[in-house]
């Protein structure tokens, strides 16, 4: 195989994981099955990701730059990613266009190479053109499709662009100091000695300056901290859990907010999640905090298949959804839904609410929780639970607000959605 430069190397690889999202298939899976080995893999990540974040102004400029789709996949992909390295990094045109070129020797046998060099190359010398057009375009402008554009214009009237900006960029790298085993002033302190610029949020959120790998996080592999973005960590607080109750976490994995609970009270916790793979994330989590839970692997509908009768005086309703407050942290995913699946996890967001306050003792709180700017799946989900649920009423979760949390995203926090629910 043709050995290639490392930045040919990456516009490759990132090629072929672009490729896959496109055809559907998750990002995250195919990172993990490509085994790109460290410098390679981060490399490759930010090209992608970057791709990603941009992929509604690359296939709108690739329509215009191509008389008709390449048939191979990954051609497409290394064009993408090509084109939003050129668009991030002008002044190096040059060297990657020239990288692209060589990246592209090594997909069939070296055909695609004259393609490659001369859409690029056109990029360049119309790129003013092509840029003013792209930028009168809603879905290439915004660099989301155009039903989650109009979702959050209805949703979020006076906030939509900040929604859709925010999911364009870099996420936070946030960290949630374990509170059995050091302090904020502590571990600031030991970020500082290791060089690591980061400022402390609140008594248990540090934000750095810039992102780490956690393996150059001091303390880390000790159990000092855990990565958690500062919205998820709302969670806890809202909860109100003190020592001695029976608390649920329900869809757990990977057990952050699990953990944050055990940080905050001695509570005998119940970690649920349905799925076998990501609720041994929560074991192993645990297990580095120094932090112990009783897990179960089922589905939260299906109670009768895990819950023992005792009741609950604290849930959190941890729901799947739709992940739009995340999506500059899971870029593919804006591609990869479609309006209908919100639907769908509304549904589902429903019929798991439901099940769970069989659960909750008279008297008892269940947290709402989505990592959702959607209104479907976030206000109107709740007042539809309080409409069936004559026994459940809201309460306040902050002093600013009258009922629920929502946490839009912003340069701190991702966007994530609260509603604090009590049963007679």
């Amino acid at each position: 195989m043709l050995m290639l430069p490392p930045l040919a190397e990456s516009l490759h690889a990132a090629a072929g994981l672009i490729a896959a999202v496109i055809a559907g298939r998750n990002f995250d899976t195919v990172l993990a099955r490509a085994g790109l080995p460290g410098p390679l893999r981060a490399a490759t990540m930010d090209l992608a990701y970057s791709t990603l974040r941009a992929f509604g102004r690359g296939d709108f400029l690739l329509d215009r730059l191509l008389a008709r789709a390449p048939k191979d996949a990954a051609v497409r992909g290394l064009l993408l990613v090509a084109l939003a390295r050129l668009e991030a990094r002008p002044d190096e045109a040059h060297t990657t266009v020239d990288q692209a070129v060589t990246a592209a020797a090594r997909l069939g046998k070296g055909q695609f190479k004259g393609l490659v060099n001369g859409v690029l190359r056109n990029f360049l010398r119309r790129r003013a053109e092509l840029l003013a057009l792209a930028d009168a375009d809603a879905v290439a402008r915004w660099q989301h499709p155009a039903w989650w554009i109009a979702r959050l214009q209805q949703d979020h009237p006076q906030h939509w662009e900040g929604i859709l900006a925010a999911g364009n960029s870099h996420p936070p790298l946030c960290l949630r100091v374990n509170r059995r085993r050091t302090s904020a002033i502590d571990f600031l302190a030991q970020l500082d000695a290791a060089g690591i610029a980061a400022r402390a949020l609140d008594d248990t959120a540090i934000l750095l300056d810039k992102p780490l790998p956690v393996e150059r996080i001091p303390g880390f592999g000790a159990g000092l901290c855990s990565v958690q973005d500062w919205g998820a960590q709302a969670a806890a607080g809202l909860l109100d859990v003190a020592d001695g109750m029976r608390v649920l976490d329900a869809c757990a994995a990977p057990g952050g907010k699990a953990a944050h609970l055990l940080e905050s009270a001695d509570i005998e916790l119940t970690a649920l999640d349905a799925d076998v793979m990501r609720a041994a994330r929560i074991g192993d989590n645990l297990q580095r905090l120094g932090l112990a839970a009783t897990m179960k692997v089922a589905d939260a509908r299906a109670v009768d298949a895990w819950w023992d009768g005792r009741a609950f005086e604290r849930i959190l309703a941890d729901v799947p959804c739709s992940a739009s407050g995340v999506v500059r942290r899971h870029p593919d995913a804006k591609w990869l839904r479609r309006a209908a699946d919100v639907a769908a996890f509304a549904a589902t967001q429903q019929a798991i609410v439901d099940a769970l306050w069989l659960t909750l003792a008279p008297g008892g709180k269940m947290l709402y929780a989505t990592c959702s700017v959607f209104a479907q799946e976030n206000a109107r989900q709740v007042e539809a639970f309080l409409g069936r649920h004559a026994d459940a009423r809201q309460l306040k979760t902050q002093e600013a607000t009258t009922s629920d949390a929502h946490f839009l995203p912003d340069a701190e926090h991702d966007g994530f959605y609260f509603a604090l629910l009590q049963k007679a």
